[in-house]
């Protein structure tokens, strides 16, 4: 029964199957699961409930670290189990269930969800779902590809389930650094002043008495969908390794840049490859997810370290990785994610923050979460934690979406979850506007100038100087600062009938 990996006798007797553990979980309770953006989730348990509720149906609120894999999301949103979801996610069977108001998503950013648990302002969960590799003889919980707030969801839960998932390396144990901050107003300050500090535990620390199940597992993590780097994408990552270079050589950053965090997904993926064709070496990165371009680097002998709270790899690189793990161990940890992302680590580290936007106005607001301003795609994420106290607050997107009929730059983002006094550099693959000490006027010139398309750069252009005729220190058009959401939603497109593909020239 593979008990070695349970390595205190005491909870030998507490072996069940997956059928038994979800029955632990009752109508009404609040969950917590591991798992953050489709690695180390909890895989047995989550698909028992869904089979359980078929007889007895049951609604949960359910929280996890971020999103989770192998369309658990899905599949619980189908099965009718979620009433309230917290605080991330990526799939799209829940966010229609999400924008029909059937599933009550709370957006967060991860860095708050635990801290408002602690605090009291978040419903302690009853039950906590953690996967791991192993239990200690102490009876602690040693996580797998992720930390998330599983730590957390375990110290703080009335009952315990481990998912022991032996198709896992057993050698990820040591990888992790769980650091559990103490209590206000007497806590102490966090002792971490490198990337590569290790300031916590291998494992988390819970009374073995509250695990009231084990369930054994043999399933992997969803692989990640990133795709390589594309003409525009590749564009995007040449006019920031142009500008790192500028940065350096007037010694605004030193010649390793500092520690990097890069969002999830394909272009800021894409942007962090860019650094492999580069002459920067030594980098360092301080991250939430440890992508593909992670391992590329340190493999090609560009970066020394990386701190985050996932790894989530493709296909290609999860074998090269986990199949060697001993290669990477010490170049490696894993964090919970109020540590990874804890805003004043952010700032004491001098982190180059890189997320992508859904939109971005000609001041600089960032929508990272809404389209057209009411539906819901993923979530803030993390990016707010990172882009508030970064060094350098950096987001990137391309230029248009749909083939052209939206346009990522706008008047007026139609929802904002980053303001302009957080934006230092925005980029597209037309290029790349620094924002830093530039009033609204200026900045709005800079945007227009460097990241519009210019399908849009001519419409862009003739409403910023109509707005400035009117006035204001921030001017705007009231009466059109959405027509271009409202003529996406009514005609399909943003783009007017008559509008030239001929740019206007713009001064600097």
């Amino acid at each position: 029964m593979n008990l070695e990996r349970i390595r205190n006798s005491n909870l030998h007797n507490k072996v069940m199957s997956a059928e038994q553990a979800s029955l632990f979980i009752k109508d009404g309770m609040t969950v917590g699961m591991s798992g953050f953006t489709r690695a180390g989730e909890a895989k047995a348990v989550p698909r028992a409930l869904i089979e359980q509720v078929k007889k007895n149906p049951i609604k949960i609120n359910l929280m996890t670290g971020a999103s989770l894999g192998n369309d658990l999301d899905k599949l619980l949103t189908e099965a009718g189990i979620l009433a309230r979801r917290m605080p991330f996610q990526v799939d799209s069977t829940l966010r229609k269930a999400i924008n029909n108001g059937e599933v009550m998503f709370i957006d967060q950013h991860l860095s708050e969800t635990v801290e408002h648990l602690r605090n009291h302002q978040l419903t302690m969960p009853d039950v906590a779902v953690i996967e791991a590799v192993a239990i200690t003889e102490e009876g602690h919980i040693v996580p797998t590809t992720s930390v998330g707030n599983s730590a957390s969801f375990a110290i703080f839960a009335k009952e315990v389930i481990v998912e022991i998932n032996m198709l896992h390396n057993p050698n990820l144990e040591g990888l992790h650094d769980i650091y559990i901050p103490s209590y206000r107003p007497t806590r102490q300050p966090m002792p971490l002043v490198k990337v590569d500090d290790r300031i916590g535990s291998t494992a988390i620390p819970i009374d073995p008495a509250k695990i009231v199940g084990i369930v054994f597992t043999n399933q992997s993590d969803s692989f990640s969908t990133v795709t390589d780097p594309d003409e525009d994408t590749a564009s995007i990552a040449r006019h920031l390794v142009n500008f790192f270079k500028d940065e350096v050589a007037q010694n605004k950053l030193p010649a390793n840049l500092g520690p990097l965090q890069a969002g999830i997904g394909n272009i800021a993926n894409a942007v962090m490859m860019g650094l492999l064709d580069s002459d920067f070496k030594d980098l360092t990165m301080y991250s939430e997810v440890l992508q593909d371009s992670t391992f590329d680097l340190i493999d090609a002998g560009k970066m020394s370290f990386a701190s985050g709270s996932s790894i989530v790899l493709s296909e290609r690189c999860n074998a090269q990785v986990f199949n060697n793990l001993e290669k990477y161990k010490d170049k490696l940890v894993l964090r919970p994610q109020e540590i990874s992302n804890h805003p004043e680590i952010v700032r004491r580290l001098g982190i180059i923050a890189i997320n992508t936007a859904l939109e971005f106005d000609m001041y600089g607001n960032v929508n990272s979460t809404h389209v057209c301003g009411t539906r819901m795609m993923n979530g803030i994420g993390g990016s707010g934690d990172f882009a508030r106290n970064a060094h350098l607050a950096i987001f990137v997107t391309k230029s248009i979406a749909k083939n052209g009929a939206i346009s990522s730059v706008v008047p007026m983002a139609s929802h904002v979850d980053h303001n302009e006094h957080d934006v230092d550099i925005l980029v597209t693959e037309q290029g790349l506007a620094d924002l830093r000490g530039l009033a609204p006027r200026e900045r709005a010139v800079q945007v227009i100038k460097h990241c519009v398309h210019p399908d849009y750069r001519e419409a862009m252009l003739d409403y910023y100087e109509r707005a400035c005729e009117r006035g204001g220190h921030t001017p705007h058009l009231l009466e059109e600062a959405f027509s271009w959401h409202i003529r996406l939603e009514q005609e399909g497109s943003m783009k007017k009938v008559s509008a030239t593909d001929i740019p206007m020239p713009l001064s600097a």
